[in-house]
């Protein structure tokens, strides 16, 4: 085993089949803002989105769509509220909680297919995209260190 004081390359990258695996598997568990927005433009999600903060956090702000149900009540209610015959894409508030995880186990445990957005609502405000509140519908400015200020998109 060769040694480097290269830090990065301290432990060797997987293998591309190995990488292939992990990448691929991320993917079925995780989707991101710009996406979600873009599949939004349908009139067909394809999803149901649903918002998984309290109260207080759903009324400051939302992703327009969205379907309210606190991560407490999924077990209870989820059935009245969200079908089971489509893939559920959950959200919390960013990447510093842990909340759309926990709401994806309880989604995983009742038998939907499920999904988290990377970001959770930060992310979707910090890259400018609708906000729904009691006062309608509105768009803020991205912010440049998170999306392009031409659009909503990185292009990647």
């Amino acid at each position: 085993m060769e040694t480097t004081s290269n830090p990065v390359l301290r432990v060797a990258p997987a293998s591309p089949a190995d990488a292939l695996a992990y990448f691929a598997g991320l993917m079925t568990y995780s989707t991101d803002v710009s996406d979600v927005y873009a599949a939004s433009q349908a009139d067909d999600f394809g999803f149901t989105l649903v918002d998984t903060r309290g109260d207080a956090a759903w009324f400051q702000g939302r992703v327009p769509g969205a379907v309210h149900l606190p991560t407490d009540d999924i077990a209870s209610r989820a059935s009245e509220l969200v079908a089971a015959d489509k893939p559920v894409v959950v959200y919390c508030w960013g990447p510093g909680c842990n909340g759309a995880y926990r709401a994806a186990v309880e989604f995983a445990k009742l038998g939907y297919q499920v999904k988290y957005m990377m970001g959770g609502f930060e992310y979707w405000v910090r890259e400018g995209l609708p906000v729904e509140t009691a006062a309608g519908v509105e768009r803020g400015k991205p912010d440049p260190l998170t999306a392009p200020s031409s659009g909503v998109s990185c292009d990647c």
